[in-house]
């Protein structure tokens, strides 16, 4: 029988056979073949000179050499290597657990440090072993690859969860009388050129968009600082791109121009125009420049300016993050940024199924940093501060308005 016709027959027979089985099937053959035919059979079968020759040696002893029900004799086949190695686990687990991060009562634990450092660390402690074989071994003990997940805010204020219900208390009480509630923030700002932007879009097969390879600010190109502001009543969002730097006077201006253009034909019995803000950044609850600012425009308009700053460390529950920002950056996914005007016209085109509309235009206003606003200055402000957390909660009046001496409840 020549080489092909029993590799024929052996990929046919052996899959179908356990270990034991595909011993003495290859062993049988060899034993018909003749002498010299061990070989010949170890190449059309795949099996090592040494397995068939074992078989042989179990065909030619007594039937009772190996019990029928048993593929292997009492202790046969490769021992585990944990067997063999008892310190392996323990030492591995010493390895990874400096740089486990997360909760450690957690069931599924995780590691920053890769399959092949872990290995090498173990070869010069003594241990054999592959870095396959330390993936597995951390498999098992219920690690695996993640990750990063933004789940910490920090320290948590004890009045966090209260300054929550009442700033819930105050949106609704303004939507309930007509009058309107915007959400304000800056978003992350952008580099204009043809710089790499995360996602991916539709082009036609190996032509991707060219881009630079480092992100350095170009000259004459700058940077985008979009300023949003969202209308929680109407789902309709406004964003002024700046060129200059964000400070509070910018910020407050946005303000003025999405009520100039948007908000004050939708609200036209509006008497106070309450703001959602973050803690921090250009209208932090700190800021003296974000408060002078909103004097000056509650002077303007007549209109009263209630701000309520959601509490430290929880920026992310600002509602503009999720229903104005969040869209705005999905038509440029995967697209370079290359001109202002291009920045402004993607922000203007975000539109969603649930009715978002945003308008957007660019602010080429300067807003020079390190504006202070004196004591004398602050004095003359008309700030009416909350019975609950005044430095979070607060209302500017206009200042030739005469206001009853009311405390915010």
């Amino acid at each position: 029988m020549n080489l092909r016709t029993l590799k024929v027959k052996f990929a046919g027979l052996l899959p179908a056979l356990n270990e034991r089985s595909r011993r003495l099937v290859a062993a049988a053959e060899a034993q018909a073949l003749g002498h010299g035919s061990i070989v010949l059979v170890a190449q059309a079968s795949r099996l090592s000179c040494s397995t068939i020759s074992r078989g042989l040696k179990e065909l030619r002893g007594p039937a009772a050499t190996l019990d029928p029900s048993r593929i292997r004799r009492p202790g046969g086949g490769r021992k585990k290597l944990l067997e063999k190695d008892p310190r392996l686990l323990a030492d591995l687990e010493a390895l990874v657990e400096p740089g486990t991060r997360g909760d450690p009562e957690s069931p599924l634990r995780w590691t920053s440090k890769s399959l092949r450092t872990l290995a090498r660390q173990l070869h010069g402690m003594g241990h054999a072993v592959s870095y396959p074989v330390v993936g597995a071994l951390l498999r098992e003990a219920g690690y695996s690859l993640q990750a990063n997940q933004k789940t910490r805010e920090g320290t948590h204020h004890p009045d966090r969860n209260a300054q929550f219900e009442y700033i819930t208390r105050r949106v609704r009480q303004q939507q309930r009388t007509g009058q309107p509630v915007i959400s304000v923030d800056t978003k992350k700002k952008e580099l204009v050129g043809a710089f790499k932007n995360p996602g991916r879009e539709w082009r036609p097969r190996g032509r991707p968009r060219r881009v630079r390879v480092h992100d350095f600010l170009l000259p004459g190109k700058g940077k985008a600082i979009p300023y949003g502001v969202y209308d929680l009543t109407r789902n309709m969002g406004w964003v002024s791109v700046g060129i200059d730097h964000d400070t509070a006077a910018f910020a407050v201006n946005s303000v003025r121009r999405w009520w100039r253009t948007m908000g004050r034909s939708a609200h036209r019995q509006a008497k106070c125009l309450l703001s959602t803000a973050d803690a921090g950044g250009s209208p932090g609850t700190r800021s003296r420049l974000w408060k002078w600012e909103l004097q000056k425009r509650a002077d303007q308009t007549r209109l009263s300016m209630a701000v309520c700053h959601f509490p430290p460390g929880t920026s992310n529950w600002n509602k503009l993050e999720h229903r104005l920002f969040s869209f705005i950056s999905q038509p440029w996914r995967g697209r370079p940024l290359v001109s202002l005007a291009g920045i402004v016209s993607l922000i203007a085109a975000t539109r969603t199924s649930g009715g978002l509309q945003v308008r957007c235009e660019l602010d080429p206003g300067r807003y020079p940093e390190g504006q202070t606003i004196t004591d004398e200055q602050l004095a003359t402000l008309h700030l009416e501060r909350a019975t609950f957390h005044g430095d979070w909660n607060s209302t500017i009046h206009p200042r030739h308005h005469r206001r009853k001496q009311s405390v915010i409840s």
